[in-house]
């Protein structure tokens, strides 16, 4: 599992949550779920596996936890290549997000 938060400015997008990260690149078809909450409404998040938008532009529910499955699992994928997971803030104020990606 990879897990992080991240505050996203007012009226932008977030750079690549998985950059860097262990699983960023998946060599082989794997199960992925992807988890988010954020702190206020507002909030949406864009996912590509292996260059295919799996989830574009999907709101984030506002839950202000650590996401829990199942409330807040926004997709479950079968996928492999470079993951690209971004968040963009529609508002006016800073939103955080805390997400979690699955890797099975």
């Amino acid at each position: 599992m990879q897990r992080g938060n991240v505050s996203i400015a007012a009226n932008s997008v977030s750079a690549n949550q998985l950059a860097g990260e262990l699983y960023e690149f998946v060599s082989r078809p794997t199960r992925l779920t992807l988890l988010a909450a954020a702190a206020a409404v507002g909030l949406r998040a864009t996912w590509l596996i292996g260059g295919v938008a799996v989830l574009n532009d999907q709101d984030v529910s506002q839950a202000n936890r650590f996401p829990i499955v199942p409330d807040d699992v926004m997709t479950s994928e079968v996928g492999f290549g470079r993951m690209i997971l971004t968040f963009r803030n529609t508002t006016g104020a800073a939103i955080i997000v805390n997400w979690a990606v699955d890797v099975l």
